[in-house]
Parts: C-alpha cells; sequence; structure tokens
C-alpha cells in the first residue's frame, strides 16, 4: 500500500512525550527499567501528576506556528500508564487527555499521531515470554522477560488482549491518521502479531499511516536522534529531541538553537524525510518556553521560505551542491539552501539543461548566473552571484533555481 500523500507533503511534525514521568523528571520507562530509580518510587509520580494546566488548543497553535502539520503524542509509554480513560488494564491517568489533543489539531488542519509502545514492562502478563533467538548471554530484565524455562503462553495471549483492547480504544475514539509504534524490540513479529494487530487498526482507520516500528507493516523508515548521512530510499522520518531528553527533565538545558534546528531541518527534507520534532511537557501540561521560542523560531523562517519546503521533493544528491536542496512537484525548480554568507559565486555541477532565472526566496532579488566549461555528454557547471545584504536569510538564505525543463542530472565521471 502507497503511504498517505499528505505524510511525504507535510515535511515537519511535532513529537510529545508527555507522561508521569515528567514529575520528577525522570527519563521516561527506562529509568526504573536499568534500575536508576526504583520501580515504587517511579510510580509515585502518578499522584502528582496533575495536567492541570494543560490547554491542547495552546499546544495545537503553537505547532501551527512552527510549520508543523502533523503530532505525535505518547498515549502510552513502555511504563503502562495510558493518557485516557482504557478499560483495559489497571494504569491510567483517570481521564482523557487524548480528545482534546485530537480535537485541538484538526481544528488547525493538523493530522493527528498517536505513539504507543508494545511493551509494557508493568502489566503483569508481559515478562512471561522471550524474543526467540535470545542470545544466552545477554542478561535476562525482569521487567520484559523470563528464563526460557518459566515461559507462559497463556499469560502471553492474555497480554495481547489486553493490547488488542486499548488498540481498539485508539482507533475507534480518536481516529488517528498515524500511529508510530515503539518497543518492538522485545518479541518477534509472529509474538506480536504483526498482521492481525495491522488488520485490526485498518479496520477502524484504513488511511492510517504506521512508522517502521510496525515491522512488516511498517509504511516508512525512522531514524533516531542521528541524522542520516546516506538518506533512506522512500519516505522516512528523523525523530529528533531539542535538547537532549524525549520528556520533560528539569535540569536538561541543552537546548539546540534555531539555527541548528534550521539545519536538521533543511538537511532532512533535502534528503526526502519529514523532521519529527520532540517537545517535553511539564507534568501540568505546559511546553517550556525554552522549546516554544525554538519552535516560533523555526517556524517564522518556514513562513518565510514555504515555497522550497512543502509541496517539494528531494533535492540533489550530495556532489551537486555544497547544502541540501529541494526540487519543486513539477521537477522545474531547485531551491538550493546556503547555512552561510557565500564568499564567491555558488555553483552547481551536473545540470543538463539550461536555467531561465535565480532568486532569492523571500525578498525576489534576481542573481546573475553564468554556466561555464563542459565537453561532449559533461554538462559545465553553472555559477550564481552570491546574495549580499539584506539578501541574507540570518538564518539560511534560500534560492530559487528555475530551470528549462524537468530536472535533468548528468552522474558520470567524465571524459578519460
Amino acid at each position: 500500500m502507497a503511504i498517505q500523500p499528505w505524510f511525504t507533503d507535510a515535511k515537519l511534525g511535532i513529537f510529545i512525550h508527555w507522561g508521569i514521568y515528567a514529575v520528577d523528571g525522570v527519563q521516561e520507562s527506562w529509568s526504573f527499567y536499568d534500575d536508576i530509580v526504583p520501580y515504587d518510587r517511579y510510580m509515585s509520580q502518578f499522584d502528582r501528576f496533575t495536567a492541570a494546566r494543560y490547554e491542547p488548543r495552546d499546544w495545537a497553535k503553537l505547532f501551527a506556528r512552527a510549520g508543523a502539520r502533523y503530532a505525535v503524542l505518547t498515549s502510552r509509554h513502555h511504563d503502562g500508564v495510558a493518557l485516557w480513560d482504557t478499560a483495559h488494564g489497571d494504569l491510567n491517568v483517570g481521564r482523557d487527555l487524548i480528545a482534546g489533543y485530537a480535537d485541538a489539531l484538526r481544528e488547525r488542519g493538523l493530522k493527528v499521531g498517536l505513539y504507543y509502545s508494545h511493551s509494557d514492562w508493568s502489566h503483569p502478563d508481559y515478562a512471561s515470554t522471550r524474543k526467540p533467538g535470545r542470545p544466552p548471554e545477554l542478561e535476562d530484565n525482569r521487567y520484559s522477560e523470563v528464563a526460557a524455562e518459566d515461559e507462559d503462553p497463556a499469560a502471553w495471549k492474555r497480554f495481547l488482549g489486553y493490547r488488542d483492547g486499548q488498540i481498539r480504544e485508539l482507533t475507534s475514539r480518536y481516529k488517528p491518521d498515524l500511529l508510530w509504534f515503539d518497543g518492538e524490540w522485545d518479541r518477534s513479529e509472529e509474538q506480536w502479531r504483526i498482521p492481525e494487530l495491522a488488520a485490526l487498526i485498518r479496520s477502524e482507520v484504513p488511511d492510517v499511516v504506521f512508522n517502521a516500528r510496525m515491522l512488516s507493516e511498517g509504511d516508512y523508515a525512522t531514524p533516531e536522534q542521528g541524522a542520516p548521512v546516506v538518506p533512506p530510499d522512500g519516505p522516512w522520518e528523523l525523530c529528533l529531541t531539542i535538547n537532549d531528553s524525549w520528556g520533560h527533565q528539569h535540569h536538561d538545558h541543552n537546548h539546540k538553537s534555531v539555527d541548528q534546528l534550521i539545519r536538521y531541518f533543511a538537511e532532512t527534507i533535502g534528503g526526502g524525510g519529514n523532521l519529527l520534532l520532540s517537545v517535553g511537557p511539564r507534568e501540568d501540561g505546559t511546553i517550556p518556553a525554552e522549546q516554544a521560542e525554538r519552535l516560533e523560531g523555526l517556524g517564522d523562517w518556514i513562513a518565510k521560505h514555504a515555497e522550497a519546503v512543502y509541496g517539494t521533493e528531494r533535492g540533489l544528491p550530495a556532489g551537486h551542491h555544497y547544502g541540501p536542496s529541494t526540487l519543486s512537484k513539477d521537477r522545474r525548480t531547485l531551491y538550493l539552501t546556503l547555512f552561510d554568507a557565500p564568499r564567491a559565486e555558488i555553483n552547481v555541477r551536473g545540470l543538463l539543461g539550461g536555467v531561465r532565472r535565480v532568486t532569492v526566496l523571500g525578498t525576489g532579488r534576481e542573481l546573475a548566473h553564468r554556466i561555464t566549461g563542459g565537453l561532449h555528454e559533461t554538462p559545465g557547471v553553472l555559477w550564481i552571484e552570491p546574495p549580499t545584504g539584506a539578501d541574507l536569510d540570518p538564518h539560511a538564505t534560500v534560492l530559487a533555481v528555475e530551470l528549462d525543463g524537468e530536472l535533468d542530472l548528468y552522474r558520470g565521471s567524465g571524459r578519460f
């Protein structure tokens, strides 16, 4: 099944890691799994998670201003704590914190995404089996698996029933446009019953988009934190934190700058991907000002350069231009991103065909250009007058290169 066009056109999504872990500012789920925080202390945050200032319309307004076209909220992390009043399992916040989020996004025209972990390290039936082929030298973790001789297939079947019940609630109530799964490494595809899970979901939301952690049913690749040097083939998404943490951690002030976020964004969409940028609301539901300010800064840049963002495809392969680029859907306009003020003419190599004109996006200034060299099948080099002064964006300047026809590239090695 082809991926939904809205996803590849979206370019920017917001990842929201929100849960009881925001109370003490500890790492979500992993802090007890790795015995950094005792399980009882981790769960003691439950009664102090208030959502007292949670205003989903404020979230949606901020995300729209950032230029995002979708968002993904952690409906249930590996800790098993659900953000809605589920009838399945014993751990939930006792109210529905998802409905308002979904409604607020749709009011702004944003697509609704929900994160859900396959794993549940709190459920009494979860640590009842183990992944086939697990190397024996790997230490068992009591929250996720048991020794081979202690496996309990009946308990695992009960766990899958619980999981399916929660998934039915999420799909029937909120009709998500995207389901972002996680925790798939703990079991095999056969154990998760992935095809059956996908069929269950599509019975409620036929056009849903899955990330790659739905294994064989996934629609797009999901690199995490590390920007790929070679972009994946097909649709993909880089999920990235604004600071060093997914959820809210009081001590983490190592926020990426607006310049850095714009660079991540431009390089990601230039490689044909989306950026899924994570925010960590406080336990009361407010997004820290440092994160909101960075979203607004990114949104200001995107708004100025929207033509080079939305409705574009991955741009030139490495080696043709020193920086990322995107290409219009009709393949007749290249958008070149310049992160630094050029000290000399900008060059583009390997263009087969002519160039009608070059302008600075955002100001409309036309720049002189010329082509030099070329021999037989090897084209010459395009040289573009460097923009200066007010034509330089303080973060990253974008040039629109209008071609005589559809983009055609020379990828050969020249005449020997």
